[in-house]
């Protein structure tokens, strides 16, 4: 016990004697933490040496962001003007082939409640792309915002008003390129089964000598945030439903991979080449002032030097936004709640373009 005593003694003095130590040359009055006496002290046998931050790697060479998704794409891919497709979305033809490809996806009413998808992407592949059905005068201008090469089977008379205003280049199945660009599946009833491929519409764009690359002047649809961004909102959209009157779509996020999965005729809306279901990053809703044209139901809308409300919506979350459009000068563009230009997450986007006096059929769950 004496000697357990003596050790004790001992260990304390020099425990003081350290104390005192460092307390003498630090006399700018910090606390020096107690030592833990239960804890061994380790010695590293190699002690880390400074070092320079290692300098940032350029991971992106021959690489460019995407004005479509903001992801980084092959510079080749980025500056190519991209398609802007006409999707059928007839029931019997409901998964379309090909769509699941497009990193842009609109849809909107056309006669009888039915809607059509406008299929925008800049990296189509494939020799099944449809079905394609004809053109609607709205969609020729969203093409158009785009600087996109629009494919299309056939249109209305408004619409062939809309592609001499506009001047867009088209290729369309009623014209001389028909045989060229577009083959029929007889397996399926006319008119839904117009089908193109890659090769064929590079095939139309040769014969009618348009331009590949974007023109100079072309200015980007969106603004992208960097990386993946949560948006600041009490607001919350774990299910979104759009009650078009025919396939009434919704779609259900998926928190492990922060993505929209679509449905629509009660199933989950796929690619009928992949079987792959179809999932979106962001989703604007763009409401706008919508009425019939004429007595057949032709649908027509107020987007040429117009403006309007939406919302987008994101990472389970969803903001209130406002956009303005002057088809003339194709320009259109997004705003947050400040009036400040829109950011949007890098990755796929949905747009609904939706009657503005039916705002009640657009439930946010």
């Amino acid at each position: 016990m004496k000697r357990f005593a003596s050790i004790l003694i001992i260990l304390l003095t020099v425990i003081a004697l350290v104390a005192c130590k460092k307390d003498k040359g630090n006399g700018n009055g910090n606390v020096i933490q107690d030592l833990d006496l239960n804890k061994p002290t380790l010695i590293p046998t190699n002690p880390p040496q400074p070092t320079n931050p290692p300098e940032l790697e350029d991971n992106h060479e021959g690489e460019m962001r995407s004005t479509l998704t903001g992801l980084w794409v092959p510079v080749e891919i980025g500056n190519k003007r991209p398609y802007a497709i006409q999707f059928n979305n007839f029931k019997t033809v409901r998964n379309q082939w090909g769509i699941g490809q497009a990193d842009i996806v609109y849809e909107a009413l056309v006669e009888g409640g039915i809607t059509r998808l406008l299929a925008i992407g800049e990296n189509f592949t494939g020799d099944r792309i449809g079905s394609i059905r004809s053109s609607r005068h709205y969609y020729v201008s969203f093409a158009d915002e785009y600087d996109a090469i629009y494919i299309h089977y056939g249109k209305t008379k408004y619409a062939v008003a809309k592609l001499k205003e506009l001047g867009i280049n088209n290729l369309d199945g009623e014209t001389g390129i028909g045989g060229t660009v577009f083959y029929r599946d007889r397996s399926i009833n006319a008119p839904n089964n117009a089908f193109t491929s890659v090769e064929k519409i590079l095939e139309g764009i040769k014969i009618k000598g348009y331009e590949t690359e974007h023109r100079e002047d072309f200015e980007p649809h969106y603004s992208f945030y960097e990386e993946d961004t949560d948006l600041v909102s009490q607001m919350a959209c774990n299910k979104l439903t759009i009650k078009y009157p025919y396939n009434k779509p919704y779609f259900t996020y998926n928190p492990e991979d922060k993505l929209y999965y679509r449905y629509q005729f009660g199933e989950a809306h796929k690619d009928s080449n992949t079987g792959n279901q179809l999932t979106f990053k962001n989703i604007i809703v763009q409401f706008v002032k919508e009425w019939d044209i004429d007595k057949n139901d032709y649908q027509t809308m107020d987007i040429e030097d117009a403006k309007g409300s939406g919302y987008y919506i994101t990472n389970g979350q969803v903001v209130p936004i406002s956009w303005k459009k002057n088809e003339k000068q194709k320009w259109m563009r997004y705003f947050d709640e400040s009036g400040e230009e829109l950011k949007i997450n890098p990755g796929k986007t949905y747009i609904a373009i939706f009657p503005d006096n039916q705002k009640k059929d657009l439930v946010i769950e």
